[in-house]
Formats: C-alpha cells, sequence, structure tokens
C-alpha cells in the first residue's frame, strides 16, 4: 500500500477517534443527557431509578384514615407551601382557617378528624421543625392515642438549592431567628450540650456576620436538609464520636436518599409550578390558583464571590449531592405525571368521540324510523317526543 493509500487509510479513522474522545467528554459513561420538555431543565442523567421509584400516584382516602405528614425543612419555602394546604386545595370540607389564629381546622367530611399533620394544622405536635427521625417516631404514637392505629401515613418535604437554603438560613438568624425550642429527639433523648455546643452566647444571633455563621462547626445549618431527612440512630444522634466523619457521612446521605425516595412526594422550591403539577398528579387532589414562582428572595440578594460559594458547597457537601440526586428523580417523577395527564386526555378524547358516533348512529335510527311512520325500537310514545301526555296538554300552542 502506498504513502497516498495510508493517508486516505488513517483519516477516517482519526475522524472516528476523535468523535470517540469528544463524546467521553461530553457524555461520560454511564449518563444521559436530559432536557425538560418546556426547557427549563438540563442535566445529565447519572442515577438509575427503578420503576418503583419514578412512579407516585396514591390513593389518598381523605374520608378514610390517610394522613398527609408535612416535613418543614427550614427556609426551603415550607411556610408558603404549608398555607398552600390548607388555603388552597379544592376539598369537599375545605379548612376551617379564622383570621388571627396560626392553626387551621382541616377535619375530613363528615369527622371530626385532622387528614393533614402540619405546621398550620395541627401545630408543631412533634416539635420544632421536626426532623425525619422525630417525626417517624412522634406521629404514630399520636396516631396511636386517638386511636387510628390504622391510620396510613404520607410523609412530603421540599427541598431546595444547598447554598441558597444556607444564605437564607444566615440572613434568618441574622434578624435574630434561633429556633432554640427545637428538641432533636433521637433515640429517646435530646442532644446534650457537649453533642450539640451553641453556636453564640446570650438570647439569639442577631448581626453574625457570613464569616461567623460558617466558621462554627456545630451550625445546623450545615448539611440541613440531609439531617432532616436522614435516620439519625444509623449514626449515633448527635454524638459525633460514634463512628469516623465519613462512615457518619456516608450512613447519613445514603438514609437520607433513601427516605427521600420512599417518600410520597417532595417538591423543589425552585420549581413551583412543576412541584404543584406533581403533588396533583400524586394525591389526586387540585389547588385552586397556581403556585406562584419568587424569582427575588433574600437570599438571592446575597452577593458572595466565587470563592465563598465554593466554600458553602464544602460545608454543604452532603446537601449539594442531596439535591442532585432529588432534583433528577424531580424531574423523572414530573415526566411520567405529565405522560399519565396525556394518556388520560387522550383517553377521555377517544370516550368523547365514542359518545358523539353513539349519539349521531342513535339520531340516524330515529330519522329513519321517522320515514318509515314508526317509533325507535324499544321507546315509547312519551319516550320518542319527550314529553309526557300531562305535560304536552297544557304547553300553550303558538
Amino acid at each position: 500500500m502506498d504513502d497516498k493509500s495510508n493517508k486516505l487509510f488513517f483519516i477516517p479513522v482519526l475522524a472516528v477517534l476523535f468523535v470517540m474522545i469528544g463524546y467521553q467528554y461530553i457524555c461520560p459513561a454511564g449518563s444521559t443527557s436530559y432536557t425538560d420538555e418546556d426547557g427549563s431543565i438540563t442535566f445529565q442523567s447519572k442515577f438509575n431509578f427503578t420503576l418503583e421509584d419514578l412512579e407516585r400516584h396514591v390513593d389518598f382516602d381523605i374520608k378514610g384514615n390517610d394522613v398527609i405528614v408535612f416535613l418543614h425543612i427550614q427556609k426551603t419555602g415550607g411556610t408558603t407551601f404549608g398555607r398552600h394546604l390548607v388555603r388552597n386545595i379544592k376539598l369537599e370540607r375545605p379548612c376551617d382557617c379564622k383570621a388571627g389564629q396560626k392553626k387551621c381546622t382541616c377535619h375530613r367530611p363528615g369527622k371530626a378528624e385532622s387528614w393533614l399533620f402540619s405546621r398550620f394544622s395541627t401545630g408543631w405536635s412533634c416539635g420544632l421543625h421536626a426532623d425525619w427521625t422525630e417525626l417517624t417516631n412522634c406521629v404514630p404514637a399520636i396516631m396511636n392515642k386517638k386511636q387510628r392505629k390504622d391510620a396510613n401515613l404520607y410523609y412530603i418535604t421540599l427541598l431546595r438549592d444547598p447554598v441558597s437554603r444556607y444564605l437564607s438560613e444566615w440572613k434568618h438568624v441574622q434578624r435574630g431567628a434561633t429556633w432554640k425550642t427545637a428538641i432533636h429527639m433521637c433515640d429517646g433523648r435530646p442532644p446534650t450540650p457537649a453533642e450539640l455546643p451553641a453556636c453564640y452566647n446570650g438570647a439569639d444571633w442577631t448581626g453574625v456576620s457570613l464569616a461567623e455563621f460558617m466558621a462554627c462547626p456545630s451550625n445546623l445549618a450545615s448539611n440541613r436538609q440531609t439531617r432532616m431527612l436522614a435516620d439519625l440512630s444509623l449514626v449515633g444522634c448527635y454524638n459525633l464520636s460514634s463512628m469516623s466523619t465519613a462512615r457518619r457521612a456516608e450512613l447519613l446521605l445514603g438514609s437520607a436518599k433513601r427516605n427521600l425516595r420512599r417518600m410520597a412526594f417532595f417538591g423543589l422550591t425552585e420549581f413551583q409550578r412543576k412541584t404543584q403539577l406533581l403533588f396533583e398528579c400524586t394525591f389526586g387532589l387540585r389547588f385552586m390558583e397556581p403556585f406562584t414562582q419568587l424569582n427575588s428572595t433574600r437570599a438571592g440578594a446575597v452577593g458572595v464571590g466565587l470563592a465563598v460559594r465554593r466554600y458553602i458547597e464544602h460545608l454543604n457537601a452532603l446537601d449539594v449531592q442531596l439535591y442532585e440526586y432529588a432534583r433528577e428523580l424531580f424531574v423523572w417523577r414530573v415526566q411520567r405525571c405529565r405522560r399519565r395527564l396525556r394518556e388520560r386526555r387522550r383517553e377521555q378524547r377517544r370516550a368523547r368521540r365514542e359518545q358523539r358516533v353513539s349519539r349521531a348512529r342513535q339520531c340516524e335510527k330515529v330519522g329513519e324510523s321517522k320515514k318509515e311512520g314508526g317509533k325507535p325500537e324499544g321507546q315509547s310514545e312519551e319516550e320518542r317526543t319527550g314529553v309526557t301526555e300531562d305535560y304536552s296538554g297544557k304547553v300553550v300552542r303558538w
């Protein structure tokens, strides 16, 4: 083979190699490029979810023993969502929300029982901002006391971008918020002061700088979403000496992912309309007014440099991984919901077409019967004319 032939042979080979190498950089092995239908979410798929993970439809029986339990994580938009639950759902028996009262009465039709366990319905019955560990131990006990041992509990929550949520919590604490009355109950007891040291002296942490906020090693703002969704009993609760830091992080993240995946529903603060759609699709309940996406928040107004942002991501490394996991799961669930809605609409259109065809055929039979001077088979004269003898006798003839 001469030099010219060699060159011609290697050109397509090199081209194929170039494409293969480029593809490895753009689409790494094990990942799939995905773009949402309206183009608002684009990402590389990294997780292999099962059909059971993606399918979320609950035959929620509001007249029976079903209860929605809202796990409210601080600064994730839970207050707004909680108000939607008590004020915005179209119900046979709407929640009774009186002016000036923080809690609403959300009873089932015909029963003096609540179908919703949340801040705005039952209050902080399991403690201020109770986490997964607290709720899953407390709520069943409360149900048993109310002689509702057969209650079906459906846990729901909201998640938010970790950096935005962290900055929002800092601004909230800077204004004087403390959540000091939170119990943090785990394995039958709250943490000791040695296990969970305070980050500040005095009544609150008003005026704290971002640098001071980030410097406190026991600040619960760091990885708050992961901790509040994990089973803390797996890691010795708040006793950091029970295992290595790496092992503790591994168990916390794995537990939080597992619990989130098994929850009946979770939404994302950054995608309000999709959160509304997924909730409605999951529970078969409808909101009267659409959710509003707030693009301007206190956290969004905080200008931080790249180095500070990277450090916040480091402090919230578990939350960053959890949110990435949740975001993909959320997108796939929304897509399955939309597909189910499209199939339902197609089925409804098909049923309407069949009804129209059936009515048209019936009309044809009636017309043919009239031409023949007879009555449609199986119908009396009154049924055919649509009037009774008594009524027709009283009609004024024009």
